[in-house]
């Protein structure tokens, strides 16, 4: 299932590929390739411009992201080192030195405080009998990447996937570990509209169907929260979700294929000088002054 890498990694054939993060987000498709995520930056209110600045120039490390970081390597299995600091906060000079040097090494710093929340987490999710058969290690890989040339796109595409379910075990289903504030089905529905996890959705389910892992993949979120107890809920798509969601797909993908063949990646507005106005409360706010 799990394609052999050469020695000097070209990826020109699709397959799923063992890479480590940093060889996958390097894109090692010749042409170049589109991923769920670089698609988002394509779209509104992003715009191609700021999409080909990121491919070229790998954003750095932010703290924000630490823990949720830190949670997929202990519930997943894979990732960078932790590496807990003695320290009730990042303000002292101590502490702050101690952090530069773990990322220095690759590796993720935290609090001990934290290191200990994470490991919560990921007891929490063990707990779990849905989450846990899901991300069962004895039927699936953590962090697996796939490749494929799709034709009608015109364009090579590619997926890191959390978990690749083993095949042949009933329905193929693709779960995906997000970390939230709320594990209520009703307020993660505003985050697949504000990261629109809705277009990964049919990334991911098109990567199993171009490597031919499963026809009729299921996609699901393992969404956690962050904060005790650690509630667990594992939420899937609806019809109407889904389709919004192939739609943002196929228009990023359709602006990708154009912009590489003629090398040009526009900003905003390059070729015209739009007309803005003030938002209508700051109209309503003048008038009623």
């Amino acid at each position: 299932m799990t394609a052999v890498l050469p020695e000097r990694l070209v990826i020109d054939q699709p397959g799923v590929y063992d890479l480590d993060e940093v060889t996958y987000f390097a894109d090692p498709v010749p042409t170049g390739s589109l991923s769920a995520s670089g698609a988002k930056l394509l779209l509104p209110p992003s715009c191609p411009a700021l999409f080909r600045y990121a491919a070229d120039n790998p954003p750095k490390t932010k703290r924000v992201f630490d823990l949720g970081h830190a949670a997929h390597k202990l519930v997943l299995g894979v990732g960078a080192e932790l590496v807990a600091v003695d320290a009730d906060n990042w303000l002292t000079k101590k502490a702050k030195e101690a952090a530069a040097e773990a990322r220095a090494e690759g590796k993720i710093p935290l609090l001990a405080r934290e290191v200990a929340q994470v490991k919560a987490m990921a007891a929490a999710i063990r707990r779990n009998p849905l989450a846990s058969k899901l991300l069962d290690p004895a039927h699936g890989k953590p962090e697996q990447s796939i490749f494929w040339h799709d034709r009608q796109a015109g364009i090579w595409r590619r997926a890191r996937l959390d978990w690749l379910p083993e095949p042949g075990r009933g329905r193929f289903v693709i779960p995906d570990y997000k970390t939230a504030q709320s594990a209520n089905p009703a307020d993660f529905a505003k985050a697949v509209h504000t990261y629109r996890y809705h277009l990964q959705d049919r990334w991911y389910r098109d990567a199993a169907q171009a490597v031919d892992l499963a026809d009729d993949p299921l996609f699901v979120f393992i969404v956690q929260m962050k904060e005790p107890p650690y509630l667990v809920t594992t939420v899937q798509l609806d019809a109407e979700t889904q389709r919004v969601g192939r739609e943002l797909a196929e228009q990023a993908m359709a602006t990708f294929r154009d912009c590489s063949e003629v090398g040009y990646w526009p900003g905003f507005a390059d070729d015209d000088i739009p007309e803005i106005s003030l938002p209508s409360w700051a109209i309503r706010q003048h008038d009623n002054s």
